[in-house]
């Protein structure tokens, strides 16, 4: 009986998947009238919602947490406005480590960290968005429990080893220097491609370009490239890998509708990217104390102008704008154009 159920568990399992990929999903106008996260999966929403706040605790217990008010109020604003023009059915609890990593990871249950390394990394606003729809997909799709029903299946576990007291037989992923199991943070090519998929659709609706997605991991791939093992931890739960990289761009070719103009960036990306640089490029100082005076800038009197009017361009979004609208866009007064 308990190899019966084995094998009739596992055909359910890979039954589900034949069904996955319907059009549905392929239609950005369907974007929260859709059930991303079918499929077979032994934790209930309440259930998954729990794992998640307990790992979430422990990332907060050994991770440095940023709390400037100015960072994580920016971050938890572009990751909500990414999570309501998504197929997500939690709420969101959104926090930026202090970190030179360049990663984000987001857990079951909606609780996400982004790496302040990530933001660093990105060279637009765009860019990390990309990358924050990326995670919003892999919570949206449940991909976390679901993974993990697919290795206790396989393993004919039937209690999840989390609620014994323990990560045994799980493997551990290092991330935010907090030991995680790797079930949670690791999924399938499946996974991931329906991840990127989903990603791109919540960029495009939110107003994005979705191709800044596709930007940022080429970038990341060819410096991955350039200097092999600089960068050995980015992405490591999912590698930007070329035929990845190939199927979104055709993702976005034939299921997202070119926009008149897109967000590319905003000042206040700018702003928290280079309030980041000065924590960080103070930390080191403070690190490295070799008896030099300090110096202390005060605030404004950056190389950005500082105190410009609130109506200047600086303080609008850079838009790109689609070569092939024309040039009658409509009543974009605003902002600066790629």
């Amino acid at each position: 009986m308990r190899r019966l159920l084995a094998v009739t568990t596992i055909v359910s399992l890979f039954s589900f998947s034949l069904f996955a990929g319907d059009d549905k999903e392929k239609d950005p106008d369907q974007i929260g009238n859709r059930d991303v996260g079918k499929g077979l999966n032994w934790y209930s929403m309440d259930k998954e919602i729990a794992l998640g706040k307990q790992l979430a605790q422990q990332v907060e217990r050994n991770a440095k947490i940023i709390d400037d008010p100015v960072i994580a109020e920016y971050v938890n604003r572009v990751g909500q406005n990414l999570v309501r023009n998504s197929d997500a059915k939690v709420p969101f609890t959104i926090k930026v480590i202090d970190t030179e990593d360049v990663n984000a990871f987001a857990l079951p249950g909606g609780f996400f960290f982004v790496n302040s390394g990530l933001i660093l990394k990105a060279d637009t606003e765009a860019e990390l968005a990309g990358v924050m729809a990326h995670e919003i997909a892999h919570v949206a799709c449940r991909h976390g429990t679901r993974q993990a029903t697919r290795g206790q299946v396989m393993q004919l576990a039937t209690i999840p080893l989390i609620f014994m007291g323990g990560w045994a037989g799980y493997g551990a992923y290092q991330a935010a220097s907090v030991m995680l199991p790797i079930t949670f943070l690791q999924f399938s090519k499946a996974f991931e491609t329906e991840a990127d998929m989903l990603g791109l659709q919540y960029m495009y609706k939110t107003g994005y370009d979705p191709e800044a997605f596709v930007d940022f991991f080429e970038k990341i791939e060819s410096l991955e490239k350039k200097k092999p093992g600089t960068i050995s931890k980015v992405f490591s739960t999912h590698p930007p890998t070329d035929d990845r990289i190939v199927t979104s761009q055709k993702n976005i070719q034939e299921y997202l509708k070119a926009k008149p103009e897109y967000v590319v960036t905003t000042s206040e990306f700018n702003d928290v990217k280079a309030r980041l640089a000065m924590m960080h490029n103070k930390k080191k100082i403070d690190q490295k104390d070799d008896g030099r005076p300090k110096l202390r800038r005060a605030p404004g009197s950056g190389t950005d102008g500082g105190s410009g009017s609130s109506g200047s361009d600086d303080d609008r979004p850079t838009l790109k704008r689609n070569p092939s609208s024309g040039s009658s866009s409509s009543g974009s007064s605003g902002g600066n154009n790629n």
